[in-house]
C-alpha cells in the first residue's frame, strides 16, 4: 500500500491523510461516547447542575455544528426563567439532537430550536421537517447503534440519541420525540426550571 502511495500526487496523498484523520477523529468520539453510554447506564455519571439561562448552550451547540441562520431557525424565549442543568451536558445532548435533525432536514429547509415554559418546565424543541419516524419506532431510535438504513458513513454509530437521552435524564429531565405538525420529528428536552428566587432582571 505505502509503495503505491508514491505514485500519488500529493492531492491524493493529502485526502488519504485526511481520511484517515478523520477516522481516527470518529473513533476516539465513538470510544469516548461508548465510555459515556456505560456510565449513563450504571446511574454513575457525574452531573453538576447548576442555573443556567436556555439560550447559552442552545446558542453554544448551534456554534459548535457550525450551523448558520440558513440551516437553523431560533425562537427563543427571552422570558424564560432559568432551568436547573449542566450546562456542559445539556450543550451535549443540544448538539446531537440538533445534528440529527439537521441530517435529516430535507435541502434548503431549516431546523428549528424552540424555548418555551411548560409549568415549572422549560421545554427546548428541535423541529425538523424531515421524513419523521413512525410511532412503532420511537423507542428504537435511543437504543445504541441503531442507524435506521443510512448507508453513508457520515451518521456515525447512532451513539448519540441514546446519550442525549440518558444525559437529558441524568439532569432530570425527559427527551421525547413527537411528531412535526406537517411532517417530520420533533425532539422536546424538557428539564425543570431552577427553582429558589425569581428572576429580579427586567423588573426595575
Amino acid at each position: 500500500g505505502l509503495r503505491a502511495a508514491q505514485g500519488l500526487s500529493a492531492t491524493d496523498r493529502a485526502e488519504l491523510l485526511a481520511t484517515a484523520d478523520e477516522s481516527l477523529a470518529t473513533l476516539s468520539t465513538l470510544v469516548t461516547d461508548l465510555l459515556d453510554v456505560s456510565r449513563v447506564e450504571a446511574g454513575v455519571l457525574a452531573v453538576s447542575a447548576s442555573r443556567v439561562d436556555a439560550a447559552g448552550p442552545v446558542l453554544a451547540a448551534v456554534d459548535e455544528l457550525g450551523l448558520g441562520p440558513s440551516e437553523v431557525d431560533l425562537a427563543l424565549d427571552p422570558a424564560l426563567p432559568a432551568l436547573f442543568a449542566d450546562p456542559v451536558l445539556l450543550q451535549r445532548v443540544l448538539v446531537n439532537v440538533i445534528a440529527n435533525a439537521h441530517r435529516h432536514a430535507p435541502e434548503g429547509s431549516r431546523v428549528l430550536v424552540t424555548t418555551s415554559r411548560l409549568g415549572e418546565r422549560a421545554e427546548i424543541r428541535i423541529v425538523d421537517r424531515g421524513a419523521g419516524v413512525a410511532p412503532e419506532r420511537r423507542d428504537r431510535i435511543f437504543q445504541p447503534f441503531q442507524r435506521f438504513g443510512d448507508t453513508d458513513n457520515t451518521t456515525g454509530l447512532g451513539l448519540g440519541l441514546a446519550l442525549s437521552r440518558g444525559f437529558t435524564e441524568g439532569m432530570g429531565g425527559t427527551l421525547t420525540p413527537e411528531d412535526t405538525p406537517g411532517g417530520g420529528l420533533t425532539m422536546v428536552i424538557s428539564l425543570p426550571l431552577a427553582a429558589g428566587p425569581a428572576d429580579t432582571e427586567g423588573t426595575e
